[in-house]
């Protein structure tokens, strides 16, 4: 077996006017990430962690932010689509563990939720996706509240022929 990790980080800012779209599930919230696609940290985050793994470049490289096929994209058809070009390369995920950096709203009700979306999207278990919540605790751009980061570490797996 080989075994290759890859790491992912995505940065947004926050503007006001919700709702929020976090992990693929759409949150109740008074603000929204702000980007050129729907800016979903976490979607985007996953998104480098496995071309990363697979030596594929990142998400800017796949789906740059000057073509306008990718205004207002959604995140979800893009991780979809670096999902099967990386898969083509004859891997699969072992699992993967995720990081949302945010002041507010409070997370941990979403997580579930937002590990089983990607389950959805890499047609694999959510039990493959680990997803933990962080806040800024006050200091920072992330802690009080203009921007949310999301990090993601993938372990893809290729069998040998």
């Amino acid at each position: 077996m080989d075994f290759r990790i890859g790491i992912g980080h995505d940065t947004h800012r926050l503007e006001p006017g919700g709702p929020l779209r976090l992990g693929g599930v759409t949150i109740d919230f008074d603000s929204h990430l702000a980007g050129h696609s729907d800016a979903d940290v976490l979607l985007h985050a996953i998104t480098d962690a496995i071309l990363g793994a697979a030596a594929m470049g990142d998400i800017g490289e796949m789906f740059p932010d000057t073509a306008a096929e990718n205004l207002n994209r959604d995140s979800a058809q893009m991780l979809q689509k670096a999902w099967v070009e990386v898969q083509q390369q004859g891997y699969t995920l072992a699992n993967m563990d995720c990081i949302v950096f945010a002041q507010r709203p409070k997370l941990s009700q979403y997580k579930r939720a937002m590990a089983i979306r990607v389950g959805q999207i890499l047609e694999v278990s959510p039990d493959t996706v680990g997803i933990k919540a962080k806040t800024g605790e006050g200091i920072g751009d992330v802690g009080t509240g203009k921007i949310m980061q999301a990090q993601c570490v993938a372990l893809l797996l290729r069998k040998e022929n």
